[in-house]
């Protein structure tokens, strides 16, 4: 497989970044910013598919709208004719290898959901641990880009091992349910924690709780402490142990 040197400059960013010590959010949103640059790509998304809830969540998205990324969480992923296709194949794998495009283009999913932002061409890769889901990448050209190509899905495929294997670290160092001290949270550290499993801003927060700016920087700071998480990503990772 002939790689030229804009290729394997970036698929090297990609394999240093993977080998990190990151958590889940952090590695998706990495490997988002480094598949747009490997793929000449424009957009990106990545969600993790809960089981229990039944959707996919935990959000993580470059060069999209949030409005209309929370049209696709409450209506358009249970009208979504593709990407349950795409995780079956559990390796890269076209939009247009799912469904032909004459018939793509006509859907109420591109129409009104993807082509709001632009979004033409698509290739996803769906990353697992055994049966369960560890989070995928969805990357997208607009409207003036070509269809990604056979050697695109080679070279994401080249990426999944270690993709997996980043994510599966991730999550194994992850406190085990049993053993977060939940019962040490405040009621208000419980719904800053929620807030922040939501994606709101500090400011979002503090306007939605009707508290100082301030608080919930010291509620975060208390949270990061009490549940062994350094980031506000960290907290996200925990959000079907905080409901």
């Amino acid at each position: 497989m002939f790689l030229s040197g804009t290729e394997q400059r970036a698929l090297a960013t990609c394999f240093s970044l993977l080998a990190e010590d990151l958590n889940e959010r952090e590695i998706r949103e990495r490997m988002g910013q480094a598949t747009l640059a490997l793929f000449r790509a424009d957009h990106f998304a990545s969600y993790i598919w809960s089981s229990p809830s039944g959707c996919f969540d935990q959000r993580v998205a470059i060069h999209m709208d949030p409005a209309n990324l929370q049209r696709y969480e409450a209506w358009y992923q249970y009208r979504d004719p593709i990407t349950f296709a795409l995780q079956s194949r559990r390796h890269a794998t076209l939009v247009s290898e799912v469904m032909p495009r004459r018939d793509f283009l006509k859907t109420e999913f591109f129409n009104d959901f993807l082509a709001r932002d632009g979004l033409h061409w698509g290739i996803n890769l769906h990353a697992f641990d055994g049966d369960e889901a560890l989070g995928d990448l969805r990357i997208w050209r607009g409207r003036s880009g070509n269809e990604f190509t056979a050697h695109d899905k080679q070279l994401l495929d080249m990426l999944a091992p270690a993709f997996v294997a980043a994510l599966r670290r991730a999550r194994r160092s992850l406190p085990a349910p049993a053993t977060l001290p939940l019962a040490t949270l405040s009621r208000r550290e419980m719904e800053v924690a929620r807030c922040v499993c939501r994606g709101l801003t500090d400011k979002e927060i503090a306007r939605e709780l009707a508290i100082a700016l301030p608080s919930v920087r010291t509620y975060l700071q208390r949270l990061f402490d009490k549940l062994g998480v350094h980031r506000r990503a960290g907290l996200a990772q925990l959000a079907d142990r905080l409901h």
